[in-house]
C-alpha cells in the first residue's frame, strides 16, 4: 500500500480554503485572477531555479498552497452566475410584467398547492439572459407534469423568495441561493406555453429514461408507495416519497439508504466487476473493463441526477476502479481527497451542501475508525464476524457524521445500529434485484411474479423501518448543538483516534485540550442564553406569544393539542435558544415586559377606559376596530399584527399606520416581532 500523500491532502485543503474565502468575502474577480496567475509564474521560476533542491525549500510548498487557495477563489467566482454580465439580476427589470423564455432543468418535491421546478432563463422580454428561477405551477389535473428540457414561454412578474418568518426556522431562501436560485414565478396552467423542441440534453435524456421506467413500472402493477422507494434507491429521485415513510427512515437512522451514495455505488461496482470479468480474457481487457465500468458508473450517476453524494461516490470509485485495473497501489485517504479535489474544481458550491459534507465525513469515519473497532474483537463464527463487521462500519460512520448531524438536524436515532444491522446486509439483494427490475421494466418484460416478489421485499423493508421508528423514546430530539461544538467535537474525535493509533503523549494532551475547549463552548453558550425576549411568532390563523427569561420560555397560544404537537415553530426556537423549560398558558390581554406594556386586542375589539398607556398594541384574530381612532385614543409607539388576522385587514391597518406615521409590524410580511 502506498504511503499517504500529504501533498494531495494539503492541495485539496488549500482549494477548500479558497472556496470558503470566496463564499464569505466579496473579492474582485480580476484582481484574484491576476494574483493567482502571478503566483503560478513565480512557482514556475522558483522551480526552475531550485528543481534539484525542492525538498529543502519550504517556501516552495507555501507558494504552491497559496496558488491553490487562489484557484479555489477563482473557481468559485467563475461558477457564481451573479458575477456574469448577462445574469438577469444585472438588468434593470422594474416593470411588473415580463415575458420569460425558460427551460426546465430540475424537478422538485411538490407542496400542497404547487408543482415545483427549477428553470434556466434564456430570455426576458428582448434581453438575452442567464440565471435560474424557482417555478411554482398551480396543481391542475389536466396539466401533464413538465419534463426536463421542456421550453416554456410565460408572462409573469418576479417574486422574491420569502425569508424565514420565525427565529431559527429553516432558511429555504438561503438554501436556494446556494443553488443560485434568487427569485421565483407563480404560474397557472393557462399562462404557460410549451415550445416543442427536439433538442435534448443528457439530463433530459436521463429524465426521459426515468419516465419510461416509471410508466412501465406503473403498468406492471407497482403501487405508488413501492414505486417511490424504487425511485429513491435506484434512480436517485426522492420527490414522491410519502412524508410519513420518509420520517420513518429519518427516525430509524436509515435515511442514508434513500440517497444514492457510496454504499449503493460500491455495491454497483462490485456487481459490474463480477459481470464484466470475462473481458479480462481479451487482449486489451485490462484497459477495456475499467473503461466500460467507469462509463456505466457515470451513466448511473447521470440517471440518478448527479447529486453531491452520488457524484462524490462515482468519482471516488472511478479512481479506485482505474487504480485496481492498472495494479497501482493507492491509499483510501488519497482517493478521497483526489475525488474531493476534482468535484470541487467543477462544482465548488458542493462544499456547502449538507449531503456532500455528510457523505465525506461518513467515509472518513469508516476508513479511520472501523479498523480500530473491528480489531478489538475477532469473532470465530463466520456469521457473527459478518454482523460484527456491519456493526463496526455503521458505528464508525455514525461517529463520523454525528457532530455535523446534531448541528444541522438536532436529533440522534438511538436504534440506528439495530436498523442498519438488518437493512445493510439485504441492501445488496434489494439493489441487485432492483437493477434487474429496472432493466426488465425498460424492456417491458416485467411479469406479475417479479412485481409481487419485489413489492413484497420493499413493503417488508418499509414495515421494518416503521417498526423501528415507533420506538420514539430512543429518538433523541431537539438537541441544541452549535457549529463551534461540532468543530470541537471533531477535534476530540481526531485526537482520541490518534491516541489509539500512535500511543503518543502529545495526542493525549491534544485530546484533553479539545475536551476543555468543548466545556468552554458549553459555558459560552449558557452565557449567551442569559437574556430576555418577548416574541410574537408568525403562525397562520393562530396567535403564538413567547416570553423568554434566560433558558426558560413561557408560551401563550390558542393552538389545539394536535396542532401544538405537530408544530415546529417552538421546537426550532427551543433548540436555537437552548431552552430547558417551556411552560404554556392561554393568551393574556396585557403583557408587561421590561416596563414595556403590550396591550392585546382580539376579535372582541375592547380597548376603552384603560387605566394605563400601552407602548405597544398587538392586534390578533381580526378585531373590527377603527384603527385611526384607536391610535388617537391610546397613542401607542407601535402597532403589531400577527398572522391570525385577515390579510385584507392587515393591508388596511398598514395604510392607516403610514398615514398616522406610526410603525406597523405585520408578522406575515416582516416575520416574528422580537422585543429584547
Amino acid at each position: 500500500m502506498k504511503l499517504l500523500n500529504f501533498n494531495i491532502i494539503k492541495i485539496t485543503l488549500s482549494l477548500i480554503l479558497g472556496i470558503f474565502i470566496a463564499n464569505k468575502f466579496s473579492i474582485d474577480f480580476y484582481a484574484t485572477f491576476f494574483a493567482t496567475l502571478i503566483l503560478f509564474v513565480a512557482v514556475g521560476i522558483y522551480w526552475l531555479s531550485i528543481k534539484n533542491k525542492i525538498h529543502k525549500q519550504p517556501y516552495f510548498g507555501i507558494l504552491i498552497y497559496l496558488c491553490f487557495v487562489g484557484v479555489g477563489i477563482n473557481v468559485y467566482n467563475i461558477k457564481t452566475e451573479k458575477l456574469h454580465k448577462n445574469h438577469y439580476t444585472n438588468f434593470n427589470l422594474d416593470r411588473q410584467q415580463h415575458q420569460f423564455e425558460l427551460k426546465i432543468i430540475e424537478r422538485l418535491k411538490p407542496d400542497i398547492y404547487n408543482d415545483k421546478y427549477v428553470a434556466e432563463l434564456s430570455k426576458i422580454d428582448n434581453n438575452i439572459v442567464k440565471g435560474k428561477l424557482l417555478i411554482n405551477i398551480s396543481k391542475d389535473s389536466t396539466l401533464k407534469p413538465l419534463s426536463i428540457d421542456d421550453k416554456l414561454v410565460v408572462i409573469s412578474h418576479f417574486n422574491t423568495i420569502q425569508k424565514p418568518l420565525n427565529p431559527h426556522q429553516f432558511d429555504y431562501r438561503k438554501y436556494l441561493e446556494l443553488k443560485q436560485v434568487y427569485h421565483q414565478l407563480y404560474l397557472k396552467t393557462e399562462e404557460i406555453t410549451i415550445i416543442n423542441t427536439s433538442k435534448k440534453s443528457i439530463y433530459g435524456l436521463a429524465d426521459r429514461f426515468r419516465s419510461i421506467i416509471n410508466n412501465n413500472l406503473k403498468k406492471a402493477g407497482f403501487n405508488d408507495e413501492v414505486l417511490s422507494i424504487i425511485n429513491a434507491l435506484l434512480l436517485g429521485q426522492r420527490q414522491s416519497i410519502d412524508k410519513s415513510i420518509y420520517n420513518n427512515y429519518v427516525n430509524s437512522g436509515t435515511i442514508h439508504i434513500l440517497a444514492v451514495s457510496g454504499l449503493h455505488v460500491g455495491i454497483l461496482l462490485w456487481l459490474l466487476n463480477f459481470f464484466f470479468k470475462p473481458l479480462l480474457f481479451l487482449k486489451n481487457g485490462r484497459i477495456l473493463r475499467p473503461f466500460v465500468i467507469v462509463l456505466l458508473l457515470w451513466s448511473f450517476a447521470i440517471v440518478a441526477g448527479l447529486s453531491p453524494s452520488v457524484t462524490r461516490a462515482v468519482t471516488m470509485f472511478s479512481i479506485i476502479s482505474i487504480a485496481m485495473h492498472l495494479k497501482r497501489p493507492t491509499n483510501i485517504y488519497n482517493t478521497l481527497f483526489i475525488s474531493a479535489f476534482v468535484i470541487l474544481l467543477v462544482k465548488p458550491r458542493f462544499l456547502f451542501e449538507v449531503g456532500f459534507q455528510l457523505s465525506y465525513l461518513a467515509v472518513f469515519g469508516i476508513v479511520s475508525i472501523q479498523p480500530l473497532v473491528y480489531k478489538s474483537w475477532k469473532p470465530k463464527l463466520f456469521l457473527i464476524d459478518k454482523l460484527w463487521q456491519i456493526f463496526t462500519v455503521t458505528l464508525a460512520a455514525q461517529i463520523g457524521v454525528v457532530p455535523i448531524s446534531l448541528y444541522y438536524f438536532h436529533q440522534f436515532p438511538g436504534l440506528f445500529f439495530i436498523s442498519n444491522l438488518v437493512v445493510i446486509p439485504f441492501l445488496s439483494i434489494i439493489l441487485g434485484l432492483g437493477l434487474l427490475v429496472i432493466i426488465l421494466a425498460f424492456l417491458n418484460w416485467l411479469t406479475p411474479f417479479v412485481v409481487t416478489a419485489y413489492s413484497f421485499i420493499i413493503e417488508s423493508l418499509n414495515d421494518f423501518i416503521a417498526w423501528i421508528a415507533q420506538f420514539e423514546a430512543f429518538l433523541l430530539r431537539d438537541i441544541p448543538f452549535t457549529l463551534a461544538q461540532a468543530i470541537v467535537t471533531y477535534l476530540i474525535i481526531f485526537g482520541l483516534l490518534n491516541v489509539f493509533k500512535k500511543r503518543k503523549t502529545n495526542w493525549l494532551v491534544f485530546s484533553f485540550i479539545s475536551i476543555i475547549a468543548f466545556q468552554f463552548v458549553l459555558v459560552l453558550n449558557k452565557y449567551k442564553s442569559q437574556n430576555s425576549e418577548f416574541v410574537v411568532f408568525n403562525k397562520s390563523r393562530y396567535s403564538l406569544i413567547g416570553q423568554k427569561r434566560n433558558n426558560q420560555l413561557l408560551l401563550h397560544h390558542n393552538l389545539s393539542p394536535t396542532k401544538r404537537a405537530s408544530d415546529n415553530t417552538i421546537s426550532n426556537y427551543k433548540v436555537g435558544e437552548k431552552l430547558t423549560l417551556i411552560a404554556e398558558d392561554s393568551i393574556q390581554s396585557l403583557y408587561n415586559f421590561n416596563n414595556t406594556k403590550i396591550l392585546v386586542i382580539d376579535s372582541i375589539g375592547i380597548y376603552k377606559n384603560l387605566s394605563f398607556k400601552p407602548e405597544l398594541v398587538l392586534l390578533r384574530d381580526s378585531p373590527k376596530i377603527n384603527l385611526s381612532r384607536l391610535i388617537d385614543s391610546l397613542q401607542p409607539e407601535m402597532i403589531i399584527a400577527d398572522a391570525s388576522n385577515y390579510k385584507s385587514y392587515a393591508i388596511r391597518w398598514k395604510e392607516t399606520c403610514q398615514y398616522k406615521k406610526i410603525p406597523f409590524h405585520y408578522t406575515n410580511e416582516k416575520g416574528a416581532f422580537i422585543l429584547k
